[in-house]
């Protein structure tokens, strides 16, 4: 887990980037300050801020690799874990004779490129975002992981194209960030900029699950990157027809679920793990001490009743026998982290469980240096309550057309906030018109009275229409599982966990992303996903002697933030000089800003994620626009090297 940042020149004139390379690691050292390096010849500058997990001693990057007739032919910056580098390193040296003269997972990279080709990203099992430059070939050829685990950056300027761990980096090339007016509207109501758009529109991604070339020739025309898709997730239901179909079934996922926590557990420092009171991290804490005896765990809540999984976080690791460790966020640690929080994040993400994140990842750095989390099982297994939707919201959208187009008017007559008039206009839709993911901020008939570029034609189907269209004729609920791998997974989830724990130079590994658990995962049918007393039910099913009985069928919190009672009460003056004293006037109506929070307060709405949205984007665009918001960053330096 480390940062990185390459630039491919088109005028064999890189190294008169390698200053401006420097100082975009700079601004990335958070990722990994234990061994920064660069490397450059004629065509490309790479440069590298290492964590070290494997191979300490060892491994440094940017690392040279080649057969043993052109030793130094690769050159390599990959950030991320590759689980499977034992295997694929004994699978190599046995058919091809491969040499290595470290032992760690980067040169099991390379060499798999070298003597696989581009198909050998397909058989790497973990987490990255990598770049190789061929020297011989003259060829660039990078990937990231099927999730979209680890973020990749690019940028392309007048003489060649960079690549980034950090968007704040890439700014050292590109100058100051601008906002596309398209992506802001798409943030408002996603609550993030879908893949592989940015706000900056001079800074894109790689998407999750794609690979990339660059072929260099003697021209000075501007380079071509060609993007290829490598993984394509489906999900193919089996029919069960029996207990004992079913039973195979549970035992399957407890066995490949039991194998990827084993893999994340290598590593040669000390391993944690973080800890909610839901059933994804218990899981995982539970398996995960069964390779370390003296796990720890590590939860947050915040200084609000209601609002802390605390007592039952801690009740677990009582249960499974870890050693655990508690930080509680005050609403003044809130206000006042935020603006930093928001640097390290680069692009703007409303979600508020951003903070709490932030802060036990802050505080598990003192212990350890790698923790396991629980994303992705709600996306695998179907752990989501909208994806419930198809079973509510039956009884309406299996009516005709024209009966649903009746009762959407009825709804639309009925005053807001009344109880079943959102029911009734998502049932007039079709699923492609009514889902888009987990967060819903503002719809986009809400937008025009705040966003001074709201444009119509602009719609959410734009980020979801192509991947709708690749589950054409699958079950409601895989169709939604599908379009939260590409969405939600991709767009929130995994952006927030890197950021947050890279922040403090803390390793995020999350088990259930793993290739071989989703093999499994694709399998599992509706009805074993979605029943009417749970979600998530044949991973229930296959956890019961894994987890404790008391956090089985608990229903999922995460970490909950009272971002409702805050800005309602303490936060309130925060949040109306964030607005008031903003330069963003070309793209949001603070009057129309300020009447969301003043009818929040006034509890006439509870208008709190749209509030949140708004101010987050507002801090952003201080940051890395105008420059009127300047976060301390703290040093880089961790007592505790475990």
């Amino acid at each position: 887990m480390c940062g990185l940042m390459g630039y491919v020149s088109n005028n064999g004139n890189a190294a008169s980037k390698v200053d401006a390379l420097a100082a975009g690691m700079l601004c990335a050292r958070h990722r990994g300050p234990d061994d920064p390096g660069t490397w450059h010849d004629a065509d490309v500058a790479f440069g590298f801020n290492r964590l070290s997990i494997i191979d300490i001693e060892k491994s440094h990057q940017p690392l040279r690799w080649g057969p043993a007739d052109d030793p130094d032919r690769y050159a390599l910056i990959f950030n991320g874990e590759i689980y499977n580098y034992l295997e694929l390193r004994e699978e190599l040296a046995a058919e091809f004779g491969a040499e290595f003269t470290t032992s760690g997972d980067g040169e099991a990279i390379v060499a798999s490129y070298h003597y696989w080709g581009e198909d050998a990203v397909a058989k790497l099992r973990g987490m990255f975002a990598f770049i190789i430059w061929d020297t011989t070939k003259r060829r660039v050829f990078g990937a990231r992981d099927p999730f979209g685990i680890k973020p990749l950056f690019t940028a392309t300027t007048d003489d060649g194209v960079a690549f980034s761990s950090e968007a704040k980096g890439l700014r050292e090339l590109t100058g100051p960030a601008g906002v596309d007016p398209v992506a802001l509207q798409h943030y408002l109501v996603l609550q993030y900029v879908p893949e592989p758009a940015t706000m900056d529109p001079g800074i894109s991604k790689v998407e999750s699950g794609t690979c990339f070339t660059i072929d260099l020739d003697d021209s000075t025309a501007p380079l071509t990157v060609s993007y290829r898709r490598y993984f394509h997730p489906v999900f193919t239901p089996m029919t069960l027809t029996s207990a004992a179909q079913k039973s195979a079934l549970y035992e399957e996922i407890a066995d490949v679920l039991t194998d990827s926590v084993a893999k994340h557990m290598r590593a040669d420092v000390t391993v944690g793990a973080f800890l909610s009171g839901g059933i994804d991290s218990t899981a995982i804490a539970a398996l995960a001490k069964r390779s370390n005896p003296n796990l720890i765990t590590f939860t947050t809540g915040f200084e609000y009743k209601g609002f802390s999984e605390v007592d039952v976080a801690a009740e677990t690791a009582a249960a499974i026998g870890v050693r655990h460790v508690v930080k509680t966020v005050s609403a003044a640690e809130l206000m006042q982290t935020l603006p930093l929080i928001i640097w390290y994040l680069d692009d703007p993400v409303a979600d508020p469980a951003l903070v709490p994140l932030y802060f036990v990842a802050r505080e598990a750095r003192k212990h350890v240096k790698v923790v396991l989390s629980g994303e992705g099982a709600d996306e695998l297994f179907g752990g989501y309550n909208i994806y419930r939707e198809p079973q509510s919201l039956g009884p309406i959208t299996g009516l005709p057309r024209g009966l649903r187009k009746g009762l959407a008017s009825m709804g639309r007559a009925l005053p807001e906030g009344f109880r079943g008039k959102d029911m009734l206009r998502r049932g007039a839709l079709d699923l492609p018109d009514r889902y888009y993911g987990n967060a819903r901020i503002f719809r986009e008939d809400q937008l025009s009275g705040l966003l001074k570029t709201y444009s119509p034609e602009v719609s959410f189907r734009d980020a979801t229409d192509a991947v709708y269209a690749e589950s054409a004729g699958w079950d409601p609920i895989s169709r939604m599982q599908h379009v939260d791998l590409f969405t939600w997974l991709r767009g929130d989830i995994l952006v927030k966990a890197d950021k947050m724990t890279m922040a403090n130079a803390l390793e995020l590994r999350v088990p259930f992303l793993d290739s071989r658990v989703f093999e499994v995962a694709r399998k599992v049918p509706s009805s074993e996903k979605i029943t009417k007393e749970t979600s998530k039910y044949a991973l229930r099913q296959a956890l019961r002697d894994i987890v404790p009985a008391h956090v089985l069928n608990r229903r999922k919190l995460g970490f909950p933030v009272p971002i409702r009672h805050y800005l309602a009460a303490e936060a309130y003056d925060w949040a109306h000089e964030i607005i008031t004293g903003s330069a963003a006037d070309e793209f949001l109506d603070k009057a129309a800003a300020l009447a969301l929070l003043n009818a929040h307060r006034a509890g006439e709405a509870d208008h709190s994620r749209r509030i949140w949205a708004i101010l987050v984007f507002l801090l952003w665009h201080g940051i890395f626009v105008t420059g009127a918001i300047t976060p301390q960053i703290p040093d880089t330096v961790y007592p505790v090297t475990l």
